[in-house]
């Protein structure tokens, strides 16, 4: 395995990556002032000049959550720190192509309170090798970076509201400042993303801010609910003050001396209460009717105020069956559905129970719940979208025997395995043992194809056409890729017009 060493310069200064296997890679590059000490709850501003070489072989820092949620490897965790906010970035050391590259730029998901640029699975390597330069991101997470306690900011310790909408402003514009230097053309950037990620990604469609940093958007598997009102959010501030032994009046002071565990600790104990007190209540996450984000982003999506390009958007087939395992936060059982219909009159709650036709069973909990969290979102953001821009919907069914047979099938975040390759890993031959390479390796290659496409030219190619109400194309990866109108057209109409808002 012949490996190198390669630097380039940036804005800031002179980085080292190394080189393998023909692609280059440079980790936790710093795009911003590490947000700590006074600095913290602050918006992000550029990382400052370094002097000499600095060395980027490694990743550093992930954002402070539960450390369970850090794991890199067999035995191994990555270290949690405030000073987080650094970018990845991965090239091809020959292009094929002359000229600059496409930038694809993903954010990690992870419900806003957990996650980290440097796990395996978003390596990236396999996407750069198809002819992009390959960036990926840190932000800050749960009560330091998705939580809005702007409410408790006082002249003493002044506290900034959607720091981590901030933070990938930032870092978009460090791309467009930097990109060229590896290969990227800064007016080509595709921002993509993963369940929190893709959220994330939905939003800055309506983040003026974010105007021309970036040209199409993809949104894997899109949460709902995790919008709130600059009304509900110092609700939860002073819940979260609370937790923290403090009042509304000394919040600020409180948050600023906590130490990141004891964040992580509240946040952990106010969304634990929100499942069960309001379940599809949840605090972490953006804030609209806000200088940097004005409007609801669906309600942009809908009136055409938010940022006209093309986006793919979709869901997997399976979604909930993830959360049978890991964070049950979804509402899946009888009791938690009952209580998130509740405030619904009696025709809506008949109509989302009787698409699912043997609710209460245990499997069609599971799909309402999963429908509820992600193809809402999905489903929702297509109509608005589609409106107003070149929009393509998917449906991700594919799933190898070994998720079958556990029982997981397409479930949340499976799509990832295709999108960046993993089939072609050691992992991927465990995932399929059951005599499943050559279909994994095809429904990869399918999708990397149609997003790279989608990142050069802003369409995802030929056979997959527009998301519009009059057809819904959706485009269904499986070990045969097929075009459905309208799959899941009685699951979809249920739900149209509930909201959580009155709640």
């Amino acid at each position: 395995m012949h490996e190198h060493t390669v630097r380039v310069r940036i804005s800031t200064g002179t980085i080292e990556g190394f080189t393998r296997n023909g692609v280059h890679r440079w980790r936790s590059i710093p795009y911003a002032k590490p947000p700590v000490g006074p600095r913290r709850y602050r918006l992000p501003v550029p990382a400052d000049p370094w002097p000499g070489v600095r060395y980027c072989h490694g990743f550093t820092y992930c954002a402070p959550q539960q450390k369970m949620y850090t794991l890199t490897g067999v035995g191994r965790y990555q270290p949690m720190s405030e000073d987080c906010l650094t970018i990845n970035v991965v090239a091809p050391e020959e292009p094929d192509t002359e000229g600059p590259l496409p930038v694809m730029f993903f954010i990690h998901g992870g419900g806003y309170i957990m996650g980290s640029s440097a796990t395996p699975v978003y390596d990236g390597v396999a996407l750069a090798r198809r002819g992009c330069v390959y960036v990926s991101v840190n932000y800050r997470l749960g009560a330091l970076g998705c939580l809005d306690l702007s409410s408790l900011s006082t002249a003493e310790h002044p506290i900034d509201g959607n720091l981590f909408l901030a933070d990938l402003v930032l870092a978009l514009r460090w791309v467009r400042e930097n990109i060229a230097v590896f290969g990227g053309d800064p007016d080509n950037v595709t921002i993509f993303g993963e369940s929190a990620g893709a959220h994330a990604v939905a939003t800055l469609m309506a983040v003026p801010a974010a105007k021309g940093l970036f040209a199409q958007a993809i949104s894997q598997s899109p949460a709902s609910g995790m919008v709130r009102t600059a009304e509900a959010a110092p609700i939860f501030a002073e819940q979260f003050a609370g937790l923290l032994g403090a009042s509304a009046r000394d919040g600020a002071a409180a948050v600023m001396s906590a130490r990141p565990a004891e964040l992580v600790t509240a946040l952990d104990k106010l969304i634990a209460r929100g499942g069960r007190d309001m379940p599809g209540a949840f605090p972490a996450g953006p804030t609209s009717g806000t200088e940097l984000l004005p409007e609801d982003p669906l309600h942009a999506m809908r009136t055409g105020t938010a940022h006209r390009l093309p986006m793919i958007v979709g869901t997997n087939a399976d979604e909930g069956k993830l959360f049978t395992r890991f964070m049950q936060l979804l509402p899946m059982t009888e009791q938690t559905i009952e209580m998130l219909l509740a405030d619904a009159d009696t025709a809506t709650r008949d109509r989302i129970v009787g698409a699912y036709p043997d609710y209460p069973s245990k499997r069609a909990c599971i799909r309402l719940g999963g429908d509820f969290a992600f193809g809402t979102a999905a489903w929702d953001i297509a109509q608005a979208h589609s409106m107003h821009a070149p929009t393509h919907f998917y449906r991700y069914d594919y799933a190898p025997r070994v998720l079958s047979w556990s029982g997981l099938g397409a479930t949340h975040a499976t799509e990832l395995l295709a999108v960046f390759g993993i089939y072609r890993t050691r992992l991927g031959a465990l995932l399929t043992a059951g005599g499943d390479r050559s279909s994994a390796k095809r429904v990869s290659r399918e999708m990397q194809t149609r997003w790279g496409e989608f990142s050069r030219i802003g369409h995802p190619g030929e056979g997959w056409p527009r998301y519009e109400q009059s057809m819904r194309a959706v485009l269904v990866f499986d070990r045969q890729t097929r075009l459905h109108y309208d799959p899941d057209a009685d699951r979809r109409r249920a739900w149209e017009g509930f909201t959580l808002a009155a709640r």
